[in-house]
Formats: structure tokens, sequence, C-alpha cells
């Protein structure tokens, strides 16, 4: 059979569009794995922590804004302070990784943080001190354990160490949190026998 100058053509694109389609990365392939990744070169799960990261310490700084102006306790008053000086050192930080990295980090905190920014908001007194250092030590526990992961399997070297030098300063957060809250929690303050 003879093909006419039409019919090669057409020929032609057909072999041409089954050779690009088997190209194209299949899912779960290697090429399709590298292709999740942005142009960072970040993997998926490095790329969550960085943002998770952001988000969790500008909460923090928010949160601690907050507790410097509401809190009724010195101590509650005195962590808050802390947060915002430590939190603003790891945000800058974390900024130049980004930058570094190409990595464009979100603008404010996730939804569920900034809910939890406006129930405190409503809150005065000893409700404030309560509701912010259980927030505190939940978060701060949550907060270590995806540092300690990230700084144990975290892909991108200079994320793992952002990770491993920001660890330390989070476990001692969440000892003074725990340390506080008893603190502000009503009822006595025994040893549990009567």
């Amino acid at each position: 059979m003879m093909l006419t100058g039409v019919h090669r053509c057409l020929v032609f694109l057909g072999v041409a569009g089954l050779l690009s389609l088997s190209a194209a990365p299949q899912p779960g392939s290697v090429q399709a794995k590298s292709a999740a990744q942005t142009a960072s070169g970040l993997s998926a799960a490095d790329q969550r922590f960085v943002k998770e990261a952001a988000e969790g310490g500008m909460a923090e700084v928010e949160l601690g804004r907050l507790a410097e102006l509401k809190g009724s306790s010195d101590d509650v008053r005195k962590f808050g302070q802390r947060m915002v000086e430590d939190h603003s050192k790891a945000n800058d930080k974390l900024k130049e990784l980004a930058a570094a990295k190409s990595i464009t980090l979100p603008e404010q905190p996730n939804a569920q943080q900034e809910a939890t920014k406006d129930r405190l908001m409503k809150l005065s007194g000893a409700d404030f001190d309560k509701a912010y250092m259980r927030d505190m030590v939940q978060d701060h526990k949550k907060d270590v354990a995806a540092f300690r992961v990230e700084s144990k399997s975290g892909r991108d070297p200079d994320v793992r160490n952002f990770a491993t030098t920001t660890l330390p300063t989070l476990r001692d957060h969440m000892k003074n949190a725990e340390s506080i809250e008893p603190k502000v929690l009503p009822g006595p303050r025994s040893s549990g026998t009567r």
C-alpha cells in the first residue's frame, strides 16, 4: 500500500503522539515523583514541613502577643513574651531558608490557628490563662514531634538542619508550658491525697 504525503504526515503524527504518551511520567514513577517537587527541589514532605512551620511560627507570635496583653498571670505574660521573641527569631531563619530554596511561605497562620486566636481573644483573666496554656502545651507537643521527625528524616539538609537547631528551643517551650499550666488551672494544688 502506497502512502500519500498527507497519509505519511498523519502516520508520523500518530506515532509521535504515541511516543509522547509513553514518555509521560506514570503515577508513582520516579519521573512523576520528581515532577511533584517544585523549583525548590524539596520533597513534598519537606515542603509541607516548611509550610506548617511557617504557619505555626506566625501563630505562636500572634498568640504570644495576645498573652502579653491579656494574661492575668505574670508567668503567662512572660511565657507569651518568650513566644514572641523566640518564634520571631525562628521565623526569620525560616524566611532566609525559604528565600534560598525559592519557597513561597504562607502569609498568615492556617484557619485552625486563626480560630484558636479568635477563641482566645474572647477570654480574659484566669479563663484566658487556662485556655492559652492548655493550647501551648498541646501545640508544643505536636511541634516537638514534627520537628523531631524532620530532623531525623528530612531529605533536604538545610531544612533538616533548621528542624534540628530549632528543636531544643521547642522542647524548652514545652517544658516551660507544662510547668506553668498547673499553676493556672482551677482547684486545689495538693498532692492528690486527702
